[in-house]
């Protein structure tokens, strides 16, 4: 039988990277699949270590024998279970991903020694990460973490070519600095901070190809804060893509990033019209997903209408229940959407008809309850309108305000011969219950899914058993 080519496995074993189980079941097929395979496994390897002794013995058993020798010079002696073999492979150098918080977390395993000698086996297992055959793409820092990557030598060859920086908390702004001297071609990054770091504004500006940026500010209203980092964001503005804050802009920033792919605003609170008037103007032409909270439908009318019609998502939390114009933008200017999280009423259900009929390519729908809504006049509205696309449903509804099971028994009638739906709602009863399940056996009902604790949904992330 003809073999698979090299490069067709790789592609296929790289799919498979979260499925663990399934990857170790390849590892022995062959020695090609087992090459191919380590060092999939070990890209993100120490998300694997669960943290238990066993997990620090793992890492001390690939110490070289010069460090092993080292730390006998310092009277530390590590157990048998400790020094093993020389490694088949250099596994660490398959490292892709390094988080420090995990790390750390896995030092705390480190017994039976004193403490000045735990801190020069730290010292040694970091050596281990950080050296010169071990090149990193993703890096996470947490403020728990106190670790100074930076004061050691080899780490500005490991981290040189570092895409994705995750940030937690009030990190040094000395580990920060040191950063921004050694990597400048960082496409994520994520930095959830309380205060201005002096570190972060000098990493920022080091980035040559920064596409990709989250900024969550923690347990503050400091509008300064929000300031520095918005302004920062101009000098990017050419390759920033994708944006996503949980403020309102404070600043006019964000009206010159104009190649944005992705805007992303979760606001704690309610944007004031008056104060941000000037985004009334916003325009994005390449805008394909927007996901907001807490802006005023005249804001979200006129950054919709000022797209070119690319928009495949729309996710839009408490705007208000007087909405009927922001539908009529949608469904007048967005003829590629997939996917639309909006509330609905009795007020705008009509143009739900209209929208059903405009968007022919929408996929799924989250319908998030008004003050009052006919569920017979929504359901007949979605058995009449809906395109052949639309087969994904959540429905967010209190006890007191759900469709009465007579209705969704003639919703789901209706749908037969459809595709089959995935269906979520905020809340179950033993009705329900039974009416899904049975719907599910005649092939109805693909998935249904609900969940009580949830004020609001996560943007189709819909898992398929």
């Amino acid at each position: 039988m003809q073999e698979l080519n090299k490069d067709v496995i790789i592609l296929i074993l790289e799919e498979l990277e979260d499925d663990i189980k399934s990857l170790y079941s390849c590892l022995l097929v062959n020695k090609t699949w087992c090459k191919i395979i380590v060092p999939i496994l070990w890209k993100n390897f120490l998300i694997h270590l669960k943290l238990k002794e066993e997990s620090i013995n793992i890492i001390l058993s690939f110490l070289s024998d010069e460090a092993k020798e080292n730390l006998k010079d310092y009277g530390i002696n590590l157990p048998s279970i400790m020094v093993r073999k020389t490694p088949l492979f250099d596994y660490i150098s398959f490292c892709k991903y390094f988080d420090l918080y995990r790390l750390e977390r896995i030092f705390s395993e480190i017994k039976n020694f004193e403490e000045t000698k735990i801190s020069i086996i730290k010292n040694e297992i970091l050596k281990l990460f950080i050296n010169r055959n071990t090149m990193y793409t993703y890096l996470f820092i947490s403020q728990q973490c106190n670790l100074q990557i930076h004061l050691i030598p080899e780490a500005r060859y490991c981290f040189s070519e570092l895409k994705f920086l995750h940030c937690y908390g009030n990190i040094k702004k000395e580990t920060l600095k040191g950063l921004a001297k050694m990597c400048s071609s960082i496409k994520k990054l994520i930095l959830e901070f309380n205060n201005n770091n002096s570190g972060a504004i000098k990493l920022i500006d080091a980035q040559r190809n920064l596409s990709n940026v989250i900024f969550t500010r923690l347990m503050t209203n400091d509008e300064s804060f929000c300031k520095v980092f918005e302004e920062l964001l101009i000098k990017h503005v050419d390759t920033i893509k994708y944006l996503k804050i949980n403020w309102m802009p404070v600043t006019r920033s964000i009206l010159y990033l104009v190649n944005l792919i992705s805007l992303e605003i979760d606001s704690f609170y309610y944007s004031n019209l008056t104060n941000c008037s000037y985004l009334v103007n916003l325009s994005l032409p390449s805008l394909k997903f927007l996901k907001v909270k807490r802006i005023s439908s005249k804001i979200l009318v006129s950054l919709i209408e000022n797209t070119k019609g690319l928009l495949t998502e729309i996710c839009i939390d408490r705007e208000g229940d007087d909405n009927k114009d922001l539908i009529q933008a949608i469904y007048q200017n967005c003829p590629k959407l997939k996917y639309l999280k909006l509330i609905f009423n009795d007020y705008n259900i009509l143009e739900m008809k209209n929208l059903l009929i405009n968007c022919q390519y929408l996929s799924g729908l989250i319908i998030i309850l008004g003050n009052e809504l006919d569920w017979d006049n929504l359901f007949n509205i979605l058995i009449e309108s809906s395109p052949i696309s639309l087969y994904k449903f959540k429905i967010f509804f209190t006890c007191f305000k759900g469709p009465k099971a007579e209705s969704l028994k003639l919703f789901f009638d209706n749908w037969k011969g459809r595709n089959p739906m995935l269906l979520q709602t905020s809340y179950n009863t033993l009705e329900y219950y039974h009416l899904t399940e049975k719907y599910k056996a005649e092939g109805v009902i693909k998935k249904y899914y609900h969940n009580l604790f949830e004020c609001t949904f996560e943007n189709f992330v819909w898992t398929i058993d």
